[in-house]
């Protein structure tokens, strides 16, 4: 009933969107414009050409940059996978959905299963998103638009998959959170919602195959098609000729810095040299390339939005330590910006400037209402309660920041502790859960959060932590608790500050 609920508001507003919505619609011809959202799973900030990487060659993710705006201050909304997943399909942030940490679909990060040596339990958290929430795709389709999702969905068991979120086609989201069935990136796959292909079909072209067919099939209707990639997440396999493309790459870098440092307990990968790592991010530009060309031949460019972004930072702490982040300090698992900022890359035909960049900051909550206005729909911030459209961005039109914030009440699996972290203009706090411990960056002249600046401006550390602990009063968000019979010496996990 809620839901029924929610989809009539929604369609009252859209029967009563004002004239300048409607005007702002759109193309040139009046159509309504389609979207292809590309969400890349650990994807780093520096792991793009566009972004400065080293090592990595990305030429049509390149040329989709040159195309659109680049943005230089985006974030995911948590460290890890499913929180931030969540956060762009209903616009909320994770801890009013009650999704903060990745789902285990057999409980064992939950409090009442947990295994480790830590200092505290972590909080409980929701294993599904629930049918209840409104989701971007239920949002378009009560519009008329085709729904269409491929690739690593994360966000609940069987009963709660994209075809049960609003999304008419589901070519491999399950509950799991990598490829771990069959021969995992390649085929057969072991996926019940991905028919296997010729023996060694390589997945992340066979997601970008599955998306092309579904564009070709709705080219006369208004899409919205999510190719949501299990690349680059673990396991990390590549094809063997990307690899020793990347081999040979290797052996020719002079560069003679150190490719080891630390965080807290944790061996941190400083170079990006992995060849293998290398090779599956080149498969995600392949496969963005083949999506992309397929748009261009069928004569949607004009109409088509693209976004592309990632769901939390580079592994650079375990794992195989694939990735560096650098400048940004720390990966995945980590509240520092090595482990929340994200590449962004957006097109809009007609609106966005070849080449733009931006640093207004944008968080997962914002691709909401963002699309929707894009679609020339009203947007509802009843709804997403968290988002705000960054339309004007869009435009080259200024837009004044907000704070945004994190809520991370777990011990993620590359060394971070439970912490939760607020962003205001250049300022950033970060509050660590175990021991109340704060700390205190000026974005602008630290990227790399080295200088902790709680004792040279206490004003701002006080006015910041009172804003996160009032947000966490607002959204629900529940606490990790401290633990009588707690050993710690949990080796996986650490403090955040080394």
């Amino acid at each position: 009933m809620h839901r029924l609920f929610y989809f009539s508001l929604f369609i009252i507003c859209v029967m009563i969107v004002t004239e300048s919505d409607v005007r702002a619609n759109p193309t040139t011809d009046g159509s309504q414009r389609n979207f292809i959202f590309f969400l890349v799973d650990d994807l780093g900030w520096k792991d793009l050409g566009c972004y400065g990487s080293s090592f990595y060659e990305t030429p049509n993710i390149d040329k989709l940059s040159n195309s659109g705006m680049q943005f230089s201050d985006a974030y995911a909304a948590c460290p890890v996978c499913s929180p931030t997943r969540a956060s762009i399909m209903t616009g909320k942030y994770p801890a009013r959905l009650g999704i903060t940490t990745y789902i285990n679909p057999r409980g064992a990060n939950q409090p009442e299963n947990w295994k480790r040596a830590t200092r505290m339990l972590p909080a409980p958290y929701r294993d599904r998103l629930e049918l209840k929430e409104l989701t971007i795709a239920e949002a378009l389709r009560e519009v008329g638009y085709a729904t269409f999702f491929a690739g690593k969905w994360h966000l609940g068991n069987e009963g709660h998959w994209p075809e049960d979120q609003g999304f008419d086609v589901n070519r491999g989201g399950i509950e799991r959170g990598g490829p771990y069935g069959g021969k995992k990136y390649f085929s057969p796959y072991g996926n019940p919602r991905l028919s296997d292909g010729p023996p060694d079909e390589h997945l992340p072209d066979r997601l970008a195959s599955e998306t092309v067919h579904f564009i070709e099939e709705h080219r006369d209707q208004p899409f919205f098609a999510y190719l949501s990639f299990y690349s680059v997440h673990t396991p990390l396999m590549s094809r063997d000729d990307l690899r020793q493309k990347y081999e040979l790459k290797r052996k020719e870098i002079t560069d003679q810095r150190p490719i080891w440092g630390e965080e807290g307990k944790r061996k941190l990968r400083l170079v990006q040299e992995h060849a293998v790592y290398a090779g599956m991010v080149e498969s995600v530009d392949l496969a963005v390339g083949k999506v992309l060309d397929a748009v261009s031949r069928m004569g949607l460019s004009d109409n088509t939005v693209i976004i592309f972004t990632s769901d939390n930072g580079g592994l650079s702490t375990s794992e195989g330590h694939p990735t560096s982040n650098l400048p940004l300090r720390a990966g995945k698992g980590w509240m520092y910006e090595g482990g929340i900022r994200e590449p962004l890359l957006v097109f809009v035909p007609g609106m966005t400037k070849s080449g733009s960049r931006s640093t207004n900051v944008v968080t997962s909550p914002d691709f909401f209402p963002t699309i929707l206005e894009l679609a020339g729909l009203a947007t509802r911030p009843d709804l997403h309660l968290d988002g705000r459209s960054f339309v004007p961005t869009l435009r080259g039109d200024a837009q004044k920041n907000r704070p945004v914030y994190w809520h991370f009440p777990h011990y993620g699996n590359q060394g971070g502790a439970p912490t939760a972290a607020i962003r205001d203009g250049d300022w950033k706090l970060i509050e660590n859960y175990e021991d109340g411990k704060l700390e205190l960056f000026n974005l602008k002249d630290d990227l790399g959060e080295q200088t902790n600046l709680v004792a040279q401006h206490p004003e701002k550390r006080d006015r910041l932590h009172q804003a996160l602990r009032s947000w966490r009063d607002e959204v629900g968000a529940i606490l990790p608790q401290h633990r009588s019979d707690a050993k710690t010496s949990d080796k996986s996990s650490s403090s955040q500050t080394p």
